[in-house]
Order: structure tokens, then C-alpha cells, then sequence
């Protein structure tokens, strides 16, 4: 609730101009000046009326502040899948990475996403639901994907060297020739998933459930760190490779 403190009567200019020198005699006109003009408007109900009308007038933007949040929302995510829609085939960024991201943020489901060829380098896309997303020949080098997952997905040709996919879903998805160098492939789920030419040299697997993989030839297993029981032996039987150079691979790649 306004409240207003009647104002005294100023005094007048007379005995206001005892109490200054000279000098000061043009500032305490002003001074005085104002303290007239304040008294006179603290006695008009106009002005109380125009207090009453600033309050509720912030108080309507508030509402409608809160009111159209929802709409402010949608817009935004509306912009950002124009974003990822328009630069869809193209090399670079983009704009992707803060699109991808604040969607993700949002809760908002990425499936079927195209970012093929794209810059995503450094990513972040914790529990993201990219189920049939195409990451083909995507530059996403250390990147956060952990928890996300990548059900039935296009990883061809993808650079995720040093990339996060702890306890990632890559079941069903294809990586054959994605480069996964230093990747943490712990608790990831890698059933059904085609890894042929794969480079998973220094890859962390610990607890990765491989049991179902359906094609690993070529791949390079080359110094893998916390690799389950068995898996070299079953991944070598089935055309898996251990080189440390890429001179060494390459001759065998495709073979």
C-alpha cells in the first residue's frame, strides 16, 4: 500500500535567504524553488493516483512476465531447431553446439538429430536422448556424453577422441571407422554395435557390456585400459587388430 507524508509548508523566501551568503543566494533559489513545487504536488490527488498506477503497472508486467513464460520457451527452442535444421549438411559449428546444448538443458528430446559433418568439438550432452541421431564424420573431440543415449545411431567416420560416454547407450549404433582414441567407454552399452576399422586405441572399458557386438574387424585395440575378461581374445578372433602407429594399421585396414 502507498503511503504519503503530507509535506510542510516551505518557508518563505525571505527567511529561507537569512540563513546563506551571497554566493550561494542562486542554488538556494533553485532549492527553494523545488521544495514549493514538491509541496504543491504532494497536495494533488492526481499525482497519488499517477504512485497507484506506476505500482500497478509493474505489477502487470510481472504477470504477464510469468504469464508468457511458457511461449518464451517454446520460441527459444523453436530458434534453436532452426539453427540445428538450417545448417543441416554443412561443415562448421554453426551455431549447433549452443543450440544442441540449451535443448538438452531444456529436457528437450534429440532424436533423429542431423549433425553430420559438423563442428561439435568440446560438446556437452549429458543423459541427451539421441536415439537415431546422425553423427557421421562429425568432429565432436572431447565431448561430454555421458548417460546419453545413442540407440540405433550413425557414428560413421565420427572423431570422438577423448570423448565421455560413461554409461552412454550405443546399442545398435554404427562406429565403423569413427575414431575413438582415449574415449572412457565405461558402463557403455555396446550391443549390436558394428566397430569395424574403429580406432579404440587407449579406450577405457571398464564394465562394457560387449557381449552382443556385431562386427569389430579391423578395429585397433591397441594399449585399451580395464578391458572386460575376454574381450581381446573373442575381438582379435573376430579381426580386431593391436598397432600402436597409424603406419602400422593402415596397411591392414580393409583387409
Amino acid at each position: 500500500m502507498i503511503t504519503r507524508e503530507p509535506r510542510q509548508r516551505p518557508q518563505g523566501w525571505s527567511e529561507q535567504r537569512k540563513r546563506v551568503s551571497v554566493w550561494a543566494v542562486p542554488f538556494l533559489a533553485v532549492e527553494w524553488m523545488m521544495e514549493w513545487l514538491a509541496f504543491l504536488l504532494s497536495r494533488w490527488h492526481f499525482v497519488v493516483v499517477l504512485d497507484y498506477l506506476g505500482s500497478l503497472s509493474i505489477l502487470v508486467a510481472v504477470f504477464f512476465y510469468f504469464h508468457d513464460a511458457d511461449n518464451r520457451v517454446k520460441q527459444r527452442h523453436y530458434q534453436a531447431w532452426q539453427v540445428i535444421n538450417t545448417a543441416q549438411g554443412k561443415g562448421g559449428s554453426g551455431g549447433r553446439i549452443e543450440a544442441l546444448q540449451e535443448l538438452n538443458a531444456d529436457g528437450v528430446a534429440l532424436v533423429g538429430v542431423d549433425v553430420s559433418g559438423a563442428f561439435l568439438q568440446g560438446i556437452h550432452l549429458r543423459n541427451a536422448r539421441l536415439v537415431r541421431s546422425n553423427f557421421s564424420a562429425a568432429d565432436a573431440r572431447n565431448s561430454d556424453f555421458g548417460s546419453s543415449d545413442f540407440t540405433d545411431s550413425d557414428l560413421r567416420s565420427g572423431n570422438f577422441r577423448q570423448s565421455n560416454f560413461k554409461k552412454a547407450s550405443l546399442a545398435g549404433s554404427r562406429l565403423e571407422d569413427a575414431d575413438l582414441q582415449g574415449a572412457d567407454l565405461t558402463d557403455a552399452d555396446l550391443s549390436g554395435v558394428i566397430l569395424d576399422n574403429a580406432d579404440l586405441r587407449f579406450v577405457t572399458m571398464a564394465n562394457t557390456r560387449w557381449n552382443r557386438i556385431r562386427s569389430i574387424h579391423g578395429a585397433n585395440l591397441f594399449s585399451l585400459k580395464d578391458s572386460p575378461s575376454g574381450f581381446i581374445e573373442w575381438a582379435v578372433k573376430h579381426g580386431a587388430v593391436r598397432f600402436e602407429f597409424d603406419q602400422q594399421w593402415d596397411p591392414s585396414r580393409g583387409q
